[in-house]
């Protein structure tokens, strides 16, 4: 059973009528903002992915090639 078209109608007036034509229009803004930063957050996640990884000691601050130098000289 599809629904008729007055069926559709009395749910979009009901809508309407509860959340105000502002509201809507606020809401679809929100949504295409959140689309807008997750595509942003994929293509950062992307550009990341193709730089070498150099991860930092969050203790020290060396690079963690730094790091394995300074282990080199101190185990040689």
């Amino acid at each position: 059973m599809q629904p008729s078209i007055w069926q559709i109608l009395i749910v979009a007036a009901l809508v309407l009528i509860l959340f105000g034509r502002g509201r809507i229009s606020e809401m679809m803004g929100d949504v295409g903002k959140g689309i807008r930063s997750f595509k942003q957050g994929i293509t950062e996640e992307e550009a990341n992915a193709t730089k070498p990884a150099q991860q930092i000691d969050s203790k020290t601050g060396d690079t963690s090639a730094e790091t394995s130098k300074t282990a080199d000289k101190t185990a040689g």
